[in-house]
């Protein structure tokens, strides 16, 4: 971890202590992308058994989960997951639905009506990671809203263990969101057989979730094909941003970075205080607790592109975060929620000591499928919207034509488009 005093560095220095770490998209990764997304176009379901033997070293029976594996899953679950999936479940749901977008309607001038219809996107693929750490909390993330939003088809993909069978919490996961189509697939390949659909496995119109850096070369690349489909957001490595004041306790803030820095050695955490003290206290939390965990050497190597900046002032510190646009941004100060009107960017907020991040993975109620290296700039979180079109709708009576036809005509000569102007004078003259 490396230490930075913000107020004694130049404007290149501050630039560089908040660069995520190296990309691992290198172009022969991203030629190697490149030739699984058209073998799988080309071949279907014979390429995607071929690539599953090749990087998961196993021989699919079966692409897709079939109802006996669902049921072996469900039997066989650890009662006390099970009964957590579905407490965390109820809070997404009711999260999840106060927050889904509403149609509406008003009158814009006599005569004309506007208004908005929600519409759900008719077929989603959900990629679910089961490499050394299967996320059944992604199904419920993205399982969730995909059920509010009504969505026709919703599948899901992840990657097989190696006697073939799918995760059984993923499976399990699944269900209690109504999915009934998950197939056995990981990787690029899976991204592939969603985006461009094969004999088993449908075309999905948008995809989502969270993934390796072959997954997200994946995403990326289907959906800047002309005819790929949508993705929910650029995301990338996992990523947590601590501010905190003296009072906060070093451990805590510890056992935050270190939550984000097991998930990978490309994960980075920074942690920005007005404390000095506070950073050697933390140093040396972090210390000790990462010898304790099982992910001792996947977080040790996160560690190495962490940094602890101390600012003069605590504005100071919301500036920098706001200029980071964390995915995890964690308020360790003793009036946190007065400090939220700073926040101008980030794409999860987790107020006051207790609230670690990890309760927003799993249980809150918010969504941990969040932007990555630095889109939180731009883009927000799944949400309920995120499953959804939006359309707008308009009436327009003769009385309303009269009203407002005449801006109309008026802009559109303004730009030197007559044919536009035409439709509406004709439009005019017609109810004179």
């Amino acid at each position: 971890m490396k230490t930075l005093d913000w107020a004694g560095l130049s404007a290149d220095e501050r630039a560089a202590a908040l660069a995520r770490p190296p990309s691992n998209s290198s172009e022969e990764r991203i030629a190697a992308v490149q030739r699984i997304l058209a073998q799988v176009r080309a071949d279907g379901d014979t390429a995607l058994r071929a690539l599953t033997r090749r990087f998961d070293n196993v021989e699919l029976d079966s692409i897709e989960v079939g109802a006996a594996e669902f049921d072996a899953a469900e039997a066989g679950l650890d009662p006390a997951l099970r009964a957590a999936m579905i407490e965390a479940k109820s809070r997404l749901d009711a999260w999840h639905r106060a927050g889904a977008p509403t149609e509406f309607e008003i009158d814009t001038a006599p005569g004309v009506r506007c208004g908005r219809v929600l519409r759900a996107i008719d077929t989603v693929g959900l990629y679910v990671p089961a490499g050394s750490a299967p996320l059944p909390s992604t199904a419920l993330m993205l399982g969730v809203p995909s059920q509010i939003a009504g969505c026709r088809e919703v599948v899901v993909c992840t990657p097989p263990r190696p006697d073939g069978s799918a995760d059984p919490a993923v499976l399990v996961a699944a269900r209690l969101c109504g999915v009934r189509r998950v197939f056995k697939i990981g990787g690029a390949q899976a991204i592939a057989a969603m985006a461009f659909g094969t004999e088993s496995i449908p075309r999905c119109d948008k995809l989502f979730g969270p993934g390796n850096a072959w997954v997200m070369l994946a995403k990326s690349q289907v959906t800047a094909l002309p005819d790929g489909p949508a993705i929910d957001m650029p995301a990338g490595p996992s990523e947590v941003l601590v501010i905190a004041d003296a009072g906060a306790n070093p451990a805590f803030i510890a056992a935050d970075l270190l939550a984000q820095a097991e998930h990978g050695p490309d994960s980075q955490v920074v942690f920005v205080t007005d404390s000095a003290a506070q950073v050697a206290a933390v140093e040396a939390e972090v210390r000790a607790q990462v010898a304790r965990l099982p992910r001792e050497a996947i977080a040790t190597k996160a560690l190495d592109f962490a940094r602890l900046i101390v600012v003069p002032t605590l504005d100071e510190a919301f500036a920098i975060s706001n200029a980071y646009g964390p995915e995890h941004l964690i308020v360790q100060l003793r009036e946190p929620r007065a400090w939220l009107p700073k926040i101008t960017c980030a794409g999860s907020i987790f107020l006051g000591d207790y609230a670690p991040e990890s309760l927003g993975d799993y249980c809150s109620g918010t969504n941990h499928v969040l932007p990555t290296g630095g889109a939180a700039r731009a883009w927000s979180g799944v949400s309920v919207a995120s499953f959804q079109r939006s359309i707008s709708v308009q009436q327009v009576s003769r009385e309303g034509l009269r009203a407002i036809g005449p801006c109309a005509v008026t802009m559109a000569r303004a730009e030197s488009l007559e044919a536009h102007a035409q439709a509406v004078v004709q439009r005019l003259e017609a109810s004179a």
